[in-house]
């Protein structure tokens, strides 16, 4: 490391983290001004406001943040080395831009592993600490039902319900179908279907069975039955805001598990998981568009290069919701679809760089 590089990279990495943390300032006051009222009727420790809430508040909302922080960084130091002609003084000295970029990419880098590592792996637990403080202070337990519920629990078994009730975890009218190579094996019909947590099995109450054969079928009945399935409560009741507190293993698990039993969830999960990557990656993408706009020195100076590159980046931003609607309602592959803003302001970035001042 020269001391070029640790200059270029004290400059990107302070200026970054002087503008997240302002960002968190004004997200703390705003969120304060709009949860005083729970504050002061509900009276949380003020010790449990901090670190419990606010502190697996901030995650979230930085990493949020960081690739449009990272880019308006990028070009606001660069816009200034270059106004005051350092860019000019460098390259004059010999130095190629390939070399100068050199510390934007290990900068950017150090972020993209950053945001990998908080989207992955510590906003999920963040999440959930921040999730049982809501719950505890701030949010009434949800209480409602779901209807009309079709999912495969294993390979050639299908579960059914008309209802299902989240506050006594109780589902109505179920009914559980195997199959084998023949055709239909069993059937289990009930009037409800009702969760144990003590034993982790479900009890059917007035419950019929029809097991075929070739021959004909075989009929019982009774009151109530144990049984144990490869269900949970919490699978009649799926929403793509759970993915916030699964890491990337968890989610890619239970991708695997939704494909099994046929959720319409499926696809946004899937955007969900490329995300995790493709975001951090649009970290290095777009550090290469803010050097390449604004290594040159203009007349509009840093305000020229601001609204320029701002531009980009909230057209970047478009593009990715865009592609996400393709991907969700139409027939653009999940990975694709996340992917194309990175490859296509990839080459937006080559062609900038290619044109640069030398």
């Amino acid at each position: 490391m020269k001391k070029l590089d640790l200059y270029i990279i004290r400059k990107f990495l302070g200026t970054f983290f002087y503008a997240i943390a302002l960002l968190a300032v004004v997200i703390i006051i705003f969120d304060i001004s709009e949860r005083i009222d729970d504050f002061l009727e509900r009276k949380p420790p003020l010790e449990a406001i901090i670190f419990q809430y606010y502190a697996n508040f901030l995650p979230y909302f930085i990493n949020l943040f960081s690739y449009l922080f990272t880019f308006i960084a990028v070009i606001f130091f660069t816009s200034k080395m270059a106004s005051n002609t350092e860019i000019v003084a460098i390259l004059n000295s010999g130095i190629s831009f390939r070399r100068l970029l050199r510390p934007y990419l290990v900068s950017a880098s150090v972020l993209a592993v950053m945001s990998f590592v908080l989207t992955n792996f510590v906003i999920p637990e963040t999440s959930k600490n921040m999730q049982e403080f809501q719950k505890k202070y701030l949010k009434k337990e949800k209480k409602g039902s779901e209807s009309n519920l079709h999912m495969q629990i294993s390979p050639g078994v299908f579960a059914y319900v008309e209802s299902f009730n989240k506050r006594t975890n109780t589902g109505f009218r179920f009914s559980l179908e195997g199959f084998d190579e023949k055709g239909m094996a069993y059937k289990i019909t009930g009037d409800n279907i009702r969760w144990d947590s003590v034993t982790g099995m479900w009890k059917i109450e007035n419950w019929v069975k029809r097991q075929l054969h070739v021959k004909g079928e075989i009929l019982t009945h009774g009151a109530t039955k144990d049984t144990l399935l490869n269900l949970k409560p919490g699978d009649f009741s799926v929403d793509l805001d759970d993915a916030v507190y699964m890491n990337y293993r968890e989610l890619r698990d239970f991708i695997e598990l939704e494909k099994l039993r046929g959720s319409g969830n499926l696809l946004k999960f899937q955007i969900e998981k490329h995300k995790r990557i493709a975001f951090p990656f649009a970290t290095i993408v777009l550090t290469i568009i803010g050097v390449s706009l604004s290594s040159k020195k203009v007349r509009g100076g840093i305000g020229f290069h601001l609204g320029v590159g701002i531009t980009i980046c909230f057209a970047f931003i478009l593009f990715m919701q865009v592609t996400t609607v393709f991907a969700t309602f139409g027939n653009l592959p999940p990975v694709i679809a996340v992917w194309i803003p990175n490859f296509i302001f990839g080459l937006l970035g080559i062609y900038l760089l290619k044109v640069a001042p030398k």
